[in-house]
């Protein structure tokens, strides 16, 4: 379905500019942006997939992943079509290389969505799979109406949005995961085809709002896994984010352009923990590797255990009223 975009501005002869993501796409006539789903018809801009839907299911949570916010919740999770990178190594590039008239799409309206959560057992609505930021105009409808339901809202993001726009959803957005993917602009111009500076703002701007952030890291092996670019990326988390910040260091596995590398070695993983550990982060996981201790949350003053889990289940053990059963310590955990 076809809807009048925001964040765009006329430049002349029919030519506009897309200010929703850090690209500020200029659109000839006819023409879209990276992202594929913002056109210019006659010089105007529109989404071309508002409430389009090419994905919809019941999810854990603790899958998207965010394990310090409603553990042991279902969300209800929603995808379209289109992102605003080119990623030459993307898990989900059917769908965010796709254009909307490539694949099939059925139409979800925003007022049916809580309704639709609650009917599934779901505690809120997460917009994942490809890159939420580019359905803003039917996230920020629909997040509005799915909060007046009193269920929570999510967005699994890359983190490519502009300041405004990102301002103008916050208050309806309660949880974001942004995957970080390396912590060098080269990888982002080479292998994203974006940049990285705008995704590191995008965070702290999350932190300042309090949405509450999660990162995940992909690690592929010789393109992001130095150990002092995993330095580097921790620091700035402890510096910017704070020490309480969520995150998970995720195994690679060989898909779309880059199935000439092979998975991430374990050690590797273990080493962007210990390294991440020793910079002063408190909650750091591995992802996408059989289940581990890597995947419990323990009190970061006692070691008490406080969630075990096991593949996208939680057990909250060591938990009372948001702190730690045993010393009292505040927890960083959203929850009901």
């Amino acid at each position: 379905m076809k809807k009048e975009a925001m964040f765009w501005k006329p430049i002349k002869d029919n030519i506009v500019q897309c200010v929703l993501c850090p690209h500020h796409c200029i659109i000839a006539a006819e023409k879209q942006g990276i992202c594929g789903v913002r056109k210019n018809e006659h010089g105007n801009l529109y989404s071309l997939i508002y409430q389009a839907c090419s994905s919809i299911a019941t999810d854990p949570i603790e899958k998207k992943p965010l394990y310090h916010f409603y553990p042991g919740s279902l969300v209800l999770s929603l995808g379209s079509v289109g992102c605003t990178f080119r990623c030459d190594h993307c898990q989900n590039y059917q769908i965010s290389m796709a254009r909307p008239k490539e694949i099939s799409l059925r139409d979800v309206p925003a007022e049916s969505l809580s309704k639709l959560a609650l009917e599934h057992g779901c505690h809120g609505v997460a917009w994942t799979y490809n890159e939420p930021a580019i359905w803003h105009e039917y996230t920020l409808e629909a997040a509005k109406l799915v909060k007046k339901a009193n269920l929570y809202t999510a967005y699994i993001t890359n983190g490519y949005i502009e300041e405004e726009p990102l301002k103008e959803i916050a208050p309806y957005l309660d949880a974001m995961n942004v995957d970080v993917k390396a912590f060098h602009e080269e990888f982002y111009k080479k292998i994203c085809k974006a940049r990285l500076t705008p995704v590191l703002q995008t965070c702290e701007r999350a932190k300042k709002h309090r949405i509450h952030l999660e990162l995940t890291y992909l690690v592929i092996p010789g393109m992001n896994d130095d150990v002092l670019e995993i330095k580097k990326f921790s620091q700035w988390v402890e510096e910017k984010l704070g020490k309480d910040t969520p995150v998970h260091f995720s195994r690679f596995h060989p898909d779309y352009k880059m199935t000439g590398i092979k998975e991430t070695p374990l050690s590797t993983l273990h080493t962007c923990r210990t390294v991440a550990k020793k910079a002063g982060l408190q909650f750091v996981y591995l992802g996408n590797i059989a289940h581990g201790d890597y995947d419990n949350t323990y009190c970061p003053r006692c070691k008490n255990l406080l969630i075990e889990r096991y593949g996208f289940s939680s057990n909250l053990k060591g938990i009372t009223q948001g702190t730690c059963s045993r010393c009292n310590a505040p927890i960083p955990l959203r929850m009901n």
